[in-house]
């Protein structure tokens, strides 16, 4: 596995079994768990909001999967834009770090949204997003 840790840096190349898919939009790499930054997907489990936004969480993390298998992916650690002395804490992100991954050169997000499996969210924490309504679709 290559893998190198970076801040605002260049993507590094990272082997399809290096990673664990959690859901649409978390993974882990070893020990640490990353949120894939830059897109929101609907919630899992009891934090879902009704039945198709449990669906459609269902459906992100599956894409998510084939896009990881598929391979030719690249991770680079980004800033989590967290409250400032939080970072690293679960007072920021829950404790995750902040990622981008590419499968073939292309944003899995990016790939996500234009697929209607995810939402655009840039994390501001002085003005903090309202969860998306994914039971209104």
């Amino acid at each position: 596995m290559v893998f190198f840790r970076v801040l605002g840096a260049r993507a590094e190349p990272i082997a399809p079994g290096a990673i664990h898919v959690i859901d649409g939009d978390t993974i882990a790499v070893g020990p640490e768990r990353y949120r894939l930054v830059g897109f929101d997907t609907p919630e899992a489990g009891p934090r879902a909001r009704c039945p198709a936004e449990r669906a459609l969480a269902a459906q992100a993390t599956q894409r998510l999967r084939r896009l990881v298998a598929a391979g030719g992916l690249d991770l680079a650690e980004v800033d989590c834009r967290c409250r400032p002395g939080t970072a690293g804490t679960p007072r920021c992100n829950h404790g995750r770090r902040c990622g981008r991954l590419t499968a073939a050169g292309r944003d899995v997000g990016e790939l996500l949204i234009a697929e209607g499996l995810a939402q655009p969210y840039l994390y501001d924490p002085a003005h903090p997003a309202p969860p998306a309504d994914w039971c209104g679709r």
